[in-house]
């Protein structure tokens, strides 16, 4: 069954100051989703480096988010489809990591803020800019 897919960034809102985005972010959440582990590890990363969350406050939210969405593994299949994506598309590898975990999951839609937002991909995921 298609579904949405979200990027890291969107993720992210959920904590920001920007109180109009992380409501919007909130409602798309809200109605489930996928993510990847990739995600996970981004958000981790994000939260530690960039917003100075402690260990155990990175750790709630990464548990919140779980609770929210299913979240799919990392595989070989997700990384041999990065690389055809990220020749094909000229993604960055880590975008096409995302993009590839997605199509495995059959999803039909990408939330990201960072890519290209209308870009079809392999004629069955879209990529939606949230904020758009």
């Amino acid at each position: 069954m298609p579904g949405s897919f979200f990027d890291s960034n969107v993720a992210l809102y959920l904590i920001s100051s920007d109180t109009a985005k992380a409501d919007h972010a909130e409602a798309l959440l809200r109605d489930g989703g996928t993510i990847s582990v990739q995600v996970l590890n981004e958000i981790a990363n994000v939260t530690r480096r960039k917003l100075g969350l402690t260990w155990p406050q990175v750790v709630t939210f990464l548990a919140e988010m779980r609770s929210l969405v299913a979240v799919v593994p990392l595989t070989v299949e997700t990384h041999e489809g990065a690389l055809w994506l990220s020749e094909r598309y000229r993604l960055s590898f880590y975008d096409a990591s995302i993009v590839s975990a997605a199509l495995i999951a059959d999803c039909d839609t990408l939330w990201s803020e960072d890519m290209q937002d209308g870009l079809t991909i392999d004629g069955r995921l879209t990529i939606r800019n949230p904020f758009a």
